[in-house]
């Protein structure tokens, strides 16, 4: 295992960490009690749109530099 190997495990599991972190304030924002007799098709807006929006980025982020460091290997 090289340097470039070993930087690149660590920025994975800094990304992975930053995902889980996002994912994690998200599930907090919305409530079970949002599950109910509320409509079906709602908006983001504001903070709930920035973290979706970085959860797909972080997401997409995440399996980019993990078919990189198969492919390193």
């Amino acid at each position: 295992m090289n340097i470039g190997t070993s930087y690149l495990n660590i920025i994975q599991i800094v990304i992975s960490a930053v995902l889980i972190v996002v994912i994690l304030l998200q599930v907090r924002g919305s409530g079970f009690g949002e599950l109910g007799s509320q409509s079906v098709f709602r908006t983001r807006r504001g903070v709930e749109k920035t973290l979706f929006q970085l959860t797909i980025v972080l997401a997409a982020v995440f399996i980019l530099m993990s078919m990189w460091s198969v492919a390193s290997s």
